[in-house]
């Protein structure tokens, strides 16, 4: 009876501490999805070194998780984006984002905030210019993409889901921001909430049975990293569902380098993914995609276990307290929105 209320009160607690800033991250994608405009990705992401630059940084703070991103890309490529610009552009979407970042803030704290992001477009950066040493041929017309998407459906006036490339209608303002608002609490949470939940119960199974020291001899260091490379690359999760399982590790007794490690492969990589990426672009450039992404993901990731031990940040301690300004009744009420808009009963009847 005790671990079962040990269990409940860790699980409400790690919700809790996440709630406002996910329900933040959401609206902020939202609106951003309703307010960029539909061409300027295919209109900046032609040829050139600048090309990957402008890819990584557009990319980073879009609300696709690693299925979104793919239907995504795939357009990009077909309408002229360059091999290496559509890599970056698939590195740092699902790596990072507005919800991602604020999810991080609450749960892992400003350290992560920060260098997670940075460390994402980086490594975007570099992958791309890596794919652009490889020899690209012609993209055949009649390619079949693998993801998760991929099923070809009628186009529908207005659809906004993953898969659409229709235009959207001119819109007022309280349009479009009722339309971001209506995207963030219906397709964007029912795109994260099921790995969040999954996240969250990770993270409150390890902060109630593991002990803290329990990973610590094998949390680190290069063995660790490259192990948790190989767990990442064939999952589908998304950037901010993979912040509360980075908790959990980092609670268990794993490196934040390491646990940032996770948080970088995980997002950018799946089986979807790397699979439009050999039809789309050829062996060439997947090999060297999965290269970029492991050495930027494990170099990222001992530069901040380095930083950490050299200016004697204490990750745990910053994971307790970047919460801390937040009243209850506040985490509370977030907690019950996202709770009411996860529920697609409840939900349609207020929100259709």
């Amino acid at each position: 009876m005790e671990t079962a209320s040990l269990l409940l009160s860790n699980f409400i607690e790690l919700t809790l501490d996440a709630s406002p800033w996910l329900l933040l991250g959401l609206l902020i994608a939202g609106l951003m999805k309703a307010w960029l405009p539909p061409n300027l990705l295919s209109k900046h992401l032609g040829a050139g070194n600048f090309a990957i630059i402008k890819a990584a940084l557009i990319g980073a703070p879009l609300p696709l998780c690693s299925c979104g991103v793919i239907p995504v890309a795939t357009e990009l490529r077909r309408s002229g984006a360059s091999p290496e610009a559509t890599s970056s552009f698939l590195v740092a979407t699902p790596e990072t984002g507005v919800d991602s970042i604020t999810v991080s803030y609450a749960m892992l704290g400003p350290v992560f905030a920060i260098f997670r992001p940075i460390s994402a477009i980086l490594s975007a950066i570099a992958t791309g210019f890596l794919v652009k040493t490889a020899k690209h041929t012609d993209t055949p017309n009649n390619i079949t993409t693998t993801s998760c998407c991929a099923k070809k459906a009628p186009k529908v006036e207005n659809e906004t889901s993953c898969c659409s490339s229709a235009k959207q209608p001119k819109e007022s303002f309280f349009d479009k921001t009722l339309s971001g608002i209506k995207y963030a609490l219906t397709k964007l949470i029912d795109d994260l909430i099921k790995w969040l939940l999954v996240g969250l119960i990770f993270a409150t199974l390890v902060k109630t049975f593991i002990p803290t020291s329990f990973l610590t001899e094998y949390g680190s260091g290069l063995v660790a990293m490259l192990i948790m490379i190989a767990i990442s690359i064939p999952m589908y999760i998304c950037a901010t569902a993979s912040t509360p399982v980075a908790a959990g590790f980092i609670m268990a007794g794993v490196s934040p380098g390491t646990a940032l490690v996770f948080m970088m492969a995980g997002p950018a990589t799946n089986i979807s993914t790397l699979g439009v990426i050999k039809s789309e672009m050829g062996n060439a450039v997947l090999i060297r995609y999965l290269t970029g992404i492991s050495a930027c993901a494990i170099g990222f990731g001992m530069l901040l276990d380095s930083l950490v031990g050299y200016m004697g940040i204490d990750i745990a301690h910053h994971m307790q307290h970047s919460h801390e300004l937040l009243p209850l009744w506040l985490t509370t009420f977030c907690a019950l929105i996202i709770a009411f808009s996860a529920i697609k009963p409840l939900r349609i009847k207020l929100i259709k």
